[in-house]
C-alpha cells in the first residue's frame, strides 16, 4: 500500500479530475479531504468517486437538512492498533 501521503494526494487529485473542489487539512494523526458534492452529479460520476475514496481508511458523507452535500475522506498517517483495525464500535 502506498505511503498515507500519496493516498492523501492522490484522493485530493481523484475528486479533482471529476470536478470537486477538494480541501486538504493535515492533523497530527490524519490527513482529511473533503468536497462539496453538487446535487446534478452524474451516477457515472457517483461511481468515479467511490472508486477514489474506497483508497482512504474511512470516508462518508455528510448530508445537511438545507440540501449541503459534503464527501469526506480520512487518511491515516500511522498504522492503527490491532484493536483498531475496524474503527470504533467494531472490534472483535
Amino acid at each position: 500500500m502506498p505511503a498515507p501521503e500519496v493516498r492523501a494526494e492522490a484522493i485530493a487529485a481523484g475528486l479533482s479530475a471529476v470536478g470537486l473542489t477538494t480541501r486538504v487539512e493535515e492533523q497530527a494523526r490524519h490527513t482529511s479531504i473533503e468536497a462539496e458534492v453538487p446535487e446534478s452529479l452524474s451516477a457515472e460520476t457517483w461511481q468515479e468517486v467511490l472508486e477514489v475514496v474506497a483508497q482512504a481508511d474511512r470516508f462518508g458523507l455528510l448530508a445537511t437538512g438545507l440540501g449541503g452535500r459534503t464527501l469526506w475522506a480520512v487518511v491515516r498517517k500511522a498504522v492503527p492498533a490491532t484493536g483498531d483495525v475496524r474503527g470504533p464500535g467494531h472490534q472483535r
